[in-house]
């Protein structure tokens, strides 16, 4: 996957497609930003030599997004509010997952090993609808949480191109399983996203670039969420235990390894969902099942 350029800004094409545990990177020329540093160790530390970084933005706190922050500790880190506490504390960040003791202890080494965690707090704050001035390039900062409960995207309004991080048009779907994360926010950031009138958007994973609007594109990721709900309540024609819906692999299509990283997302999505249905009037708990009424 090569690197693409819109104006000013390009588009640094992560590894592996910019699938987990990479993203695909922006960098805005001449006024030295870079938009999620987790592409490619290897091509930022070339950036870092090659030209004038200076300053960091991140769309939201996950790991795959500040992979390699630790090569910019030096350069100031803007994000939004909401998405500042997992940054500056492992425990916090760790707690925002949802992640029991045991998951704990195989993630934490992880996130400081291979995700180069390190205490970062931002010294300024990204703002929902401010525009941003980067010499002739204006940028309106664009919160769509859900997500996470402070996700950003950027409109870049002169070359017309949108950013939308991890609203990223794939065939899995949205991703809501935080401890803040939200569907109903997701769904609406969703569609504050569509009507954005961008001629090219640019995501966070996999194919990144999309040079038509993506309006179908659009449509059918919204509907993933719709279609998970669908399979949960015909799964709950019988009561189920949390244990069973996350082994019916909803999310997941079927069992993948490793068995520990793929669980865990079984089930924060579908507590998400039970959550919702219950709120809905849709779905009950009763000694440790639950039932559709």
């Amino acid at each position: 996957m090569e690197d693409r350029t819109f104006g000013p800004i390009r588009f640094l094409a992560g590894e592996n497609r910019g699938r987990y545990p990479f993203c695909h990177s922006l960098y805005i020329e001449g006024a030295g930003v870079l938009i999620d540093p987790a592409s490619s160790r290897e091509r930022l530390l070339r950036l870092r030599a090659e030209e004038e970084v200076k300053m960091i933005w991140l769309s939201h706190w996950h790991e795959d997004h500040f992979m390699h922050l630790d090569l910019f500790d030096d350069l100031p880190l803007w994000v939004s509010l909401e998405d500042a506490p997992p940054l500056a504390d492992l425990d916090v960040l760790m707690t925002w997952y949802e992640l029991n003791e045991e998951e704990k202890q195989v993630w934490g080494p992880l996130l400081l090993e291979q995700f180069h965690f390190r205490p970062r707090k931002p010294v300024r704050y990204l703002v929902d609808g401010e525009l941003i001035h980067l010499g002739g390039l204006s940028v309106e900062v664009i919160a769509t949480p859900g997500h996470t409960p402070g996700h950003l995207s950027f409109f870049f309004r002169e070359p017309s191109v949108l950013f939308a991080g991890d609203y990223d048009l794939t065939r899995f779907g949205p991703w809501y399983g935080d401890l803040f994360s939200d569907i109903d926010e997701t769904r609406a950031s969703i569609e504050r996203l569509r009507d954005v009138p961008a001629h090219v958007v640019l995501t966070g994973h996999e194919t990144g670039v999309f040079l038509d609007p993506p309006e179908e594109l659009w449509r059918q990721y919204a509907s993933v969420i719709a279609e998970r709900e669908k399979k949960l309540l015909t799964l709950l024609e019988k009561p189920r235990t949390l244990e069973e819906i996350v082994a019916a692999c909803i999310i997941y299509g079927r069992a993948r390894a490793p068995k520990a990283f793929f669980t865990f997302g079984e089930r924060v999505h579908m507590t998400k969902h039970l959550e919702h249905l219950q709120k809905r009037g849709v779905v009950f708990l009763s000694n440790g099942l639950y039932h559709r009424l």
